[in-house]
């Protein structure tokens, strides 16, 4: 194979140039939002999307395969590609309307994969911008900054009096944002921003948004009271993106702020969402707070019960008293109970309207568990 050299590029613009340039693959290193000692291999198709899990099991069983190596003339060629890092910056704010003057914005690139375009891309488009987070050295990657460390980034937002502050995680294909107040702005709400602007422009397909079971009970509300249905899936942004395939569905997403805008990316891409945001912004003359009100967040309790048998969680003890649950939150508020995918445990999920309803009922349920599920 022959191959063309990127860079450090995030995973979207791996997954937008595979197909600009006609690639039979792309490949990218990433840890994602973990540690560098976490660094895997995502391999993307033909076309920029994401390999399937089956044909993903078929690589890995295959793995051991003999096969006579090339040699020779016949080995492919590698070639240094670093100037493919301008297309894509041109490509995401190519999908955007109108400028970003006078916004002021703090990144925070997690010593990651959007060190380099992001900054450029939001000055092009007329912001001023602040980085943190835009000096890796290849093993500080996520490293206290972030999207999954965001202290640092709601104190300089702050003090700076920043407008909005922006979190990247390591491979940059999602985004959280603070608003001035130093208030964190979830995937939910940034969702929530979109849909109501891609609604009232209408452009969004079927008026429906696609994300997982995770998402905020408020987010579902806020976008019912504005006439937008929603679609919940499996957690996983492929499960979302199968959704959206399936249905023609143009946005979807995880709570997490793994954003999905088919009309412009074949995966989530941070910075395409974050300029989008920003672009509402700037185009309501509104603060991200106040677009963001769109919807109430309920108060989340999340526990995770570990070291039972996840295999277990529909046992009758435990769906009888999530039916009693359920029965005392009503409409105000929601149980899940998941199994996690590769650890004995069981997670389970409360919102409530109070924080202290949320605690009380999670705990409650999570005896349930130890109990029921061993």
């Amino acid at each position: 194979m022959d191959v063309l050299r990127l860079g450090v590029l995030p995973t979207p613009a791996v997954a937008y140039l595979t197909t600009a340039l006609r690639a039979d693959m792309g490949v990218m290193i990433s840890a994602s939002h973990n540690p560098a000692p976490d660094n895997g291999i995502k391999f993307l198709t033909r076309g920029g999307y994401k390999l399937p899990d089956a044909m993903e099991n078929e690589i890995e069983q295959r793995l051991d395969e003999k096969w006579d190596r090339p040699v020779g003339a016949s080995v492919g060629r590698v070639r240094e590609a670093y100037g493919e890092a301008d297309r894509y910056v041109s490509h995401v704010l190519s999908t955007v309307t109108g400028r970003l003057d006078g916004l002021n914005v703090v990144l925070d690139c997690a010593h990651g994969a959007a060190h380099m375009v992001a900054p450029e891309a939001l000055l092009r488009a007329g912001a001023t911008v602040e980085t943190i987070g835009a000096r890796p050295d290849g093993l500080n990657i996520n490293a206290g900054v972030g999207s999954t460390h965001l202290d640092k980034l709601q104190q300089i937002v702050v003090s700076r009096n920043a407008d909005v502050g922006i979190a990247y995680d390591g491979d940059a294909d999602r985004c959280l944002a603070v608003s001035h107040t130093g208030e964190v702005i979830d995937g939910d709400q940034i969702m929530a921003v979109l849909a109501m602007a891609m609604h009232a422009e209408g452009k969004l397909v079927g008026d429906t948004v696609v994300a997982t079971v995770m998402s905020n009970l408020g987010f579902k509300i806020g976008l019912k009271n504005a006439g937008i249905d929603m679609i919940e899936t499996a957690v996983g942004d492929r499960y979302v993106l199968e959704a959206m395939k399936a249905g023609g569905y143009n946005l979807g997403g995880e709570q997490s702020g793994h954003v999905l805008m088919l009309d412009h990316a074949t995966t989530g891409d941070g910075l395409l969402t974050s300029l989008h945001l920003l672009s509402i912004v700037a185009r309501e003359g509104k603060s991200l707070a106040e677009l963001a009100s769109v919807m109430t967040r309920l108060p989340q309790i999340l526990v995770n019960v570990k070291d039972v048998d996840r295999d277990k969680a529909s046992a009758p003890e435990l769906s009888a008293a999530v039916a009693a649950a359920e029965a005392e939150l009503g409409e105000t508020g929601r149980v899940l109970i998941r199994p996690s995918g590769t650890e004995p445990m069981i997670r389970v999920m409360v919102e409530a309207s109070s924080a202290e309803q949320a605690e009380q009922m999670a705990n409650r349920l999570a005896d349930v568990v130890r109990t029921a599920c061993v």
